[in-house]
């Protein structure tokens, strides 16, 4: 499982859910969704919840989940916009 924490923020992929799920001191405050394909990664979608937005909290997930697949040697579709134009 990817994590990354710090400063009361932390980012977990878990593919169950197939999302990336950015909490902020334990609070579900954003998602990344994505689909899995063999040796691929689909994002479809990112969320922050408004009351988060405005603090870098979206491209801190971006940030994330992109060095994450890279280092798991998926090629990456971005379809959502959000993680496309990052």
């Amino acid at each position: 499982m990817a994590t990354e924490s710090d400063d009361g923020i932390e980012i977990v992929r878990n593919d169950s859910a197939r999302r990336y799920e950015l909490t902020v001191d334990g609070t579900l405050a954003g998602t990344a969704q994505f689909r899995t394909h063999p040796d691929t990664i689909v994002f479809t979608h990112t969320i922050v919840k408004p009351e988060y937005e405005g603090r870098g909290l979206g491209s801190r997930l971006a940030k994330f989940v992109l060095d994450d697949a890279v280092a798991r040697g998926e090629t990456i579709v971005p379809v959502c916009t959000f993680i496309a134009s990052y």
